[in-house]
């Protein structure tokens, strides 16, 4: 029995994968909740279950009970819930059942969180700490200078190949989720820093295969995105504290110098890659004062 829904789960998984051209952690975020899902549906159904049409709203609102009871989050479980929908349309567009019951499955309220920074005097503090004597202590300065500089996601950064670097007009291009392009401009000292790194690891971007990878372990492979987040953490205890550390503060750093300063927030929008204005909108809840100056400067009644 179990095969069934074993099969039907593989099929998803390379559809988002080569179709949907979803990111490979999505796609593994994506097939460890089915998994568990899976797991749950023919224990609750038992014998009764013979595939995925035997599943109504009432089992799945149940799973999601029981997440719930097991302590987690509401934006947890809402993600879990997103995966489900997901799948479930997906085995009513390939014909797999007759009836869709995720989408009477409402979506659990989650109360927005506003994003960790860091201002602009402790980021210096922190963008010093790398030891640039040191091949490790460079990387590490080249790395943090392009996620403030540009606001791009830890994935995005670890995907950089040298290719990707426009030094002549100090733009990289960024692949972000969807698999979507997007041009980023870069300041020049983030430019300097990865000439820096560029010179210390003996990496030529005049290379003729633009499809190295600009960041490299002292192995020379593609840097992981766990060493990443370690040596970033690292740093970030030594400036700050919090719960919520790590490569992510750099991005929220960069869209909150950006709104601070003036910038339009659809430009931010597009330098952070986001398909939708609302989830750049969470940036200016952070400072108010900025929206109020912003209307009193340019309404003709702001005054």
């Amino acid at each position: 029995m179990a095969n069934i829904f074993d099969d039907r789960l593989r099929d998803f998984i390379k559809y988002i994968r080569n179709e949907r051209q979803y990111s490979h952690h999505t796609a593994k975020a994506y097939e460890k909740d089915l998994t568990e899902f899976n797991r749950f549906i023919i224990e609750y159904y038992g014998d009764d279950i013979l595939d995925y049409n035997s599943v109504d709203k009432l089992g799945i609102r149940h799973y999601l009970g029981k997440k719930f009871e097991e302590g987690a989050s509401p934006r947890t479980v809402a993600r879990r819930l997103a995966s489900i929908k997901s799948f479930f349309k997906y085995l009513f567009q390939t014909n797999s059942i007759k009836k869709n019951p995720s989408i009477h499955v409402k979506t659990p309220k989650i109360g927005k969180k506003l994003p960790s920074f860091i201002n602009d005097n402790i980021m210096d503090s922190l963008l010093s700490l790398p030891d640039r004597s040191n091949p490790k202590g460079l990387r590490d300065k080249a790395i943090m200078e392009l996620f403030y500089a540009t606001g791009i996601r830890l994935s995005e950064l670890v995907d950089l190949n040298v290719g990707d670097i426009n030094f002549s007009q100090n733009l990289i291009r960024v692949r972000g989720k969807g698999n979507k392009e997007r041009l980023v401009p870069f300041g020049n000292t983030a430019l300097t820093a990865i000439k820096d790194y560029g010179a210390k690891y003996g990496i030529s971007f005049k290379s003729q295969d633009n499809q190295l990878p600009l960041f490299c372990s002292v192995i020379g492979k593609r840097i992981s995105v766990r060493t990443i987040q370690n040596r970033i953490n690292g740093y970030l205890t030594q400036v700050t504290v919090g719960e919520r550390l790590g490569p992510h503060m750099l991005r929220h750093s960069f869209a909150t110098a950006m709104i601070d300063h003036g910038a339009d927030i659809r430009a931010v929008q597009e330098f952070l890659g986001h398909a939708s204005l609302s989830s750049t909108q969470i940036y200016t809840h952070i400072k108010p004062e900025k929206i109020k100056e912003a209307f009193k400067k340019s309404h003709p009644h702001g005054s």
